[in-house]
């Protein structure tokens, strides 16, 4: 297994439209997170990233949405993902979409996001899947020097490992857009067809996952020791037996 941190600085996307086909990643994210937007509350939502500031997210319930970008995007807060400015359980939910695989320490950014979240507030993670069809353009040579093919992109079970170890709760796995995302995707009948076949039959295959899980703090509660002390150690005192003199 590769290890999640990266050696050289990831060409992190400034826009939607830097990405192949960016305009339909975001537009099947959003139209996969709408049910969900409905059954969060709170009063804070931060999206992280510029990709995450441009996922519309109008049918939330929580009124307090605001992003944290670089200072090459605007954002309502400019800062580094993996140093957030924001006190610990600050915010209900965190949205990272596409900011694992561009991130020097992915890690570290699910950490800090863990960090911000309030107890049972939720984090919503979507990414490219490297076992996928988008994962075969990391094999053709004149692609795989592009970005974001030039990225590390990280399996949705090694995320789930990453949640796990934290204490979050996967409430969902679902994946969408069953293409290389290379060129004009579903331009075609066949394109559309194969689509249709695979999103039922070939669920796992999908190009992006979208995560959504649950943050649980379970409540310290003191336990009573079942030791006693034990009582102050008394001498017994014994009759002395003493044979008396004739």
């Amino acid at each position: 297994m590769k290890p999640a941190l990266a050696f050289r600085q990831p060409h992190y996307p400034h826009s939607w439209q830097d990405l192949p086909n960016g305009d339909l990643i975001a537009k099947a994210i959003a139209q996969e997170l709408e049910p969900w937007w409905p059954k969060f509350f709170g009063y804070h939502l931060i999206k992280i990233g510029a990709l995450s500031a441009e996922i519309n997210s109008d049918s939330c319930l929580i009124k307090h949405q605001f992003s944290c970008t670089s200072a090459k995007e605007n954002g309502d807060i400019i800062a580094d993902i993996d140093d957030l400015p924001l006190l610990e359980h600050s915010v209900d939910v965190c949205l990272l979409s596409h900011a694992l695989e561009f991130s020097l320490d992915p890690h570290h950014v699910i950490r800090e996001a863990n960090r911000v979240l309030i107890p049972n507030g939720y984090l919503v993670i979507t990414g490219f899947n490297p076992f996928s069809f988008v994962g075969l353009n990391k094999l053709i040579p004149y692609r795989r020097q592009r970005s974001p093919w030039n990225e590390h992109f990280f399996t949705p079970m090694r995320v789930k490992d990453w949640l796990n170890l934290m204490g979050f709760e996967v409430l969902a796995d679902q994946r969408c857009l069953y293409s290389n995302l290379h060129g004009k995707a579903y331009q075609n009948k066949v394109s559309r067809r194969w689509s249709l076949f695979a999103k039922n039959y070939l669920t796992s295959l999908g190009s992006i996952y979208i995560i959504i899980a649950k943050k649980r703090v379970l409540p310290l509660t003191p336990i009573k020791p079942k030791w006693q002390i034990r009582p102050e150690f008394t001498p017994v005192k014994a009759t002395t037996m003493r044979v008396g003199k004739k």
